[in-house]
């Protein structure tokens, strides 16, 4: 089982910034768990770990591995011995090649794309954009590269053909 995960800026109100931590099913495209920051601190990435951990609907095989690119956070000790202590595997896209993570990078630029952030007036507004577009992604959003069906649809047909 691979799982993407990467960190994106979200631009809201004046000048204001939240950043967006995701963890996606590379099988499914489904976004397992994320988690928003106004902050971006290793704790961005190790609370996206924690959360998907915590999650009941998510069953993780035994050789689930986390993959990212090189950023600071996936590289420091604290976030790598959290992926051990969890018996997650670890691997990182090649240096400068974003391609490696396409898909995490394709659904942070739909995302981009439906959620205006900068329209947002505040945090909560955009927090509450950003869960709402993630159970469209997830439960209605339709990929071509998937037999037409959403993520979730997909995950279950993979589990139950």
């Amino acid at each position: 089982m691979v799982l993407l995960t990467d960190i994106t800026y979200l631009p809201y109100g004046e000048n204001d910034m939240a950043y967006l931590s995701t963890i996606l099913d590379a099988a499914t495209g489904e976004i397992l768990t994320h988690h928003m920051s106004k902050r971006i601190t290793l704790d961005i990435a190790t609370e996206t770990i924690l959360k998907l951990k915590k999650q009941k609907k998510v069953k993780l095989a035994a050789n689930a591995f986390i993959h990212s690119d090189q950023g600071s956070h996936y590289t420091s000790p604290i976030f790598q011995a959290l992926l051990k202590e969890n018996d997650l595997g670890q691997s990182m896209s090649r240096r400068g090649n974003c391609w490696d993570n396409a898909p995490q990078e394709s659904f942070f630029g739909h995302l981009k794309d439906s959620v205006k952030s900068k329209k947002c007036n505040s945090y909560e507004e955009l927090k509450s954009k950003i869960n709402k577009y993630i159970i469209y992604y997830n439960n209605y959003r339709y990929k071509w590269d998937q037999k037409k069906m959403t993520p979730v649809q997909y995950r279950n047909h993979l589990l139950y053909a």
